[in-house]
């Protein structure tokens, strides 16, 4: 068992090495353009299933209460917990529907609409960043793997170099979590 575990920490070391080495550009990036759309009063819309939806819940928490600094509330909604629409959507057009009908609903140009998928195609995902696009908005994928079909759809793709899925995660969320510092660095500091 303990030598199980020292494997999994081996790897989590190894997969956040490869995210700062790889994606601590992109990641600046990407605080940048949620300031920029926070500061030109537009909103964050966020994505995903299973874990990564409540990645998106938790992300979108940061954001509107606070991550470390107080500081006023800024607008971002997580696309996975009402679950009144997800059913109805699911119920009338089907689960691939269940995002794209609400960016159609809330998304604005300028908005920006992020995708979580540690495979890099989710359907449902894919489906709504299709549509956040054709709208205007500004989007980004949190993705797996090699980045899956969603990769060459968004404007930023921020890619977790690995195929084991809770690595991925790891990585998401480190990157969250740092983003969400920067945000709050760049607007309230």
């Amino acid at each position: 068992m303990l030598e199980e575990i020292t494997n999994q920490l081996r790897s989590h070391r190894e997969v956040m090495e490869a995210v700062e080495r790889e994606l601590a550009s992109p990641v600046a990036v990407f605080a940048g353009m949620l300031v920029d759309a926070f500061r030109a009063g537009k909103k964050l819309l966020i994505m995903g299933n299973g874990g990564s939806a409540a990645d998106a819940q938790h992300f979108a928490a940061e954001i509107v209460s606070r991550f470390r600094m107080e500081r006023r509330g800024l607008p971002a909604i997580a696309l996975t917990t009402d679950t009144s629409i997800l059913t109805a959507i699911g119920n009338d057009y089907g689960f691939d529907a269940v995002f794209r009908r609400q960016v159609e609903a809330l998304a604005d140009e300028g908005d920006v609409v992020v995708g979580i998928s540690t495979s890099g195609s989710s359907r449902n995902v894919h489906l709504a960043l299709e549509l956040a696009n054709e709208r205007g908005c500004l989007t980004v994928g949190l993705l797996g793997r090699d980045g899956g079909t969603i990769k060459e759809l968004v404007d930023l793709a921020l890619t977790v170099p690995s195929p084991d899925t809770p690595r991925v995660q790891e990585g998401h969320i480190t990157i969250i979590h740092i983003v969400c510092d920067l945000v709050e660095k760049g607007l309230f500091a």
